[in-house]
């Protein structure tokens, strides 16, 4: 396949893709409100991506957001697997390194199933 075709997505994967997209804007917002300040999003490494990382007072928030158009199959949190939580920490740990001493942090997600947002602090355990 030659490149420009790769460029341009349609079909089920670009839509689930804008569906991520519009998810992420929408827990940024959110936590926004919440008076969480913005540090930086989507933060890639080969092993794993963070998809917002927020301020919290003094404690440093890794964000995963979930975005499912229904809340079939359990839902958006549900989605977050073992192997999911693995990476996002390793991910984390990388961020973590351009500071001299480790800042209080924790990892929360935003879980939307259908536009309705559900927020759930400390959901997993690391760092």
């Amino acid at each position: 396949m030659q490149w420009w075709k790769k460029a341009v997505k349609t079909g089920p994967d670009a839509n689930r893709q804008k569906l991520g997209q519009d998810g992420e804007q929408l827990a940024l917002q959110f936590l926004n409100e919440k008076g969480l300040r913005h540090v930086e999003s989507n933060f890639r490494r080969p092993f794993g991506e963070i998809d917002l990382i927020m301020q919290d007072h003094g404690t440093l928030v890794f964000v995963e957001v979930r975005s499912r158009a229904k809340g079939r199959f359990g839902g958006a949190a549900a989605s977050i697997t073992p192997a999911k939580q693995r990476r996002l920490m390793l991910a984390a740990q990388a961020y973590l390194q351009r500071y001299q001493v480790t800042p209080e942090c924790r990892f929360d997600v935003i879980a939307i199933d259908g536009g309705a947002i559900q927020w759930l602090k400390n959901a997993i355990q690391g760092v």
